[in-house]
Parts: C-alpha cells; structure tokens; sequence
C-alpha cells in the first residue's frame, strides 16, 4: 500500500474524478429528479456495484487482456455502446407524467431495475476496466511483495471513496425536485436531454480506438 501522503492523494483524486459529470452521474441524477433520494440512491449502488466488478475482474487480469486485445476492447465497446444507446432512446421517447417527489419514489419505481440498470452501464463500459487499469497502478509501490493484492485494496477503496459523492448527488437532485415547481413541469423535457447525452455517450464510446491503435 502507499504511504500516508500517497494515500491521501489518492483519496482527493478520487474524489475530483467522481465530481466529474459523466454517465454515471447522468443516470443518478436523472433518477434522483423523477424518482427521489432512494431511487437515486440505488442507482448511485448499482454504479458502484459495476465498478467492483471492474476492480475484481482487473485484479484478475481482465483489464489488461482488454488493453492488449483489440478484439476483446471491441467486442465489449460493442456491447456498452448499444446498451447506452438503447437506455438513450428509451428516455428521449418515455412519456413522463406528473410526478409527487415530496412523498417519496412513486410507486411505479422498480428500484431493483433501476439498480440492475446502473450496475450493467458500468459493467459494459470498457474504458472503466481501463481506467481503472491505468489510475491505480500510479500508487503502488515498484517493489510492492503483492502488487494484485494492492491493486484490489486500493480499488476497494476508491469504490467506496466514491460512495459519499455519489449519494450526494442522488440527494441533491431529489432535494431539487421536491423544491422547484419548474422541474415537475419539466420533466419531459430532462428525460429527452438525458436521452440525447445518453445517445452521445453510446456514440463517443462506439467510436473510442483500442488505446493500440493510438500507439
């Protein structure tokens, strides 16, 4: 493991990684706003939960076959891309009705899909099982005796590092909902934009080379 300073970098840099607005954090506040704090919640877990799936599978020595192997990046790039543009087209055309946020989820909320949902985005993203792959081996040791053992603790660590920004933003944007009229009325409109990112998402991953091919 890295010494204190090391580790205490490594905590801030994760932090600033998960404010950073992405699909993730696009699937939790979209549920936050039409679903409440725990919809939101949940699917801040099932994002995290692919995350551990990454971690564990790079420990494995997953992540470093996709960023040696052309075919298996595309074959899972593949895969990620039309699940995002699926989820995309599904929110750009979904017919929101009239939803009372301060009551807490509607009952119509399936919270197990909505996690299923948030787990499978991260799950088939492979430039995470990368990112992973190329973050955390910065801050272990070269003479570490278990370096796969380190990886896995600090990976461990930065999934649930990320856990408190995460159900922060699922808050905030329940937290918003309840409190501004403009968004009841709006909602149609935040599902087709979300949509549309969602959709440019899909399409930026599709077009993503195998980090070889940038050699």
């Amino acid at each position: 493991m890295p010494d204190l300073p090391q580790l205490l970098l490594f905590v801030a840099a994760g932090w600033l990684l998960n404010l950073t607005p992405g699909p993730d954090v696009l699937y939790i506040v979209s549920h936050g706003l039409r679903g409440g704090a725990r919809a939101g919640m949940v699917a801040a877990l099932g994002i995290v939960g692919g995350c551990f799936v990454h971690v564990f599978a790079a420990a494995a020595g997953l992540s470093a076959l996709l960023a040696t192997s052309a075919t298996a990046f595309t074959v899972v790039k593949w895969i990620g891309a039309a699940y995002l543009l699926w989820m995309g087209v599904k929110l750009l055309f979904s017919r929101t009705g009239r939803l009372n946020l301060a009551d807490g989820p509607p009952p119509e909320t399936d919270l197990w899909a909505v996690w299923r949902r948030g787990f499978l985005t991260n799950v088939l993203n492979p430039k995470v099982a990368l990112f992973f792959l190329a973050f955390v081996p910065q801050f272990i040791r070269p003479d570490a005796a278990h370096p796969a053992l380190s990886f896995l603790l600090l990976g461990v660590l930065f999934n649930l590092n990320s856990l408190p920004i995460n159900l922060g933003y699922a808050w905030l944007a329940a937290w918003a909902a309840r409190r501004l009229h403009t968004l009841q009325r709006a909602m149609g409109w935040m599902d087709r934009a979300a949509g549309a990112l969602f959709i440019g998402f899909g399409l930026r991953l599709a077009f993503t080379d195998h980090p070889s091919s940038r050699a």
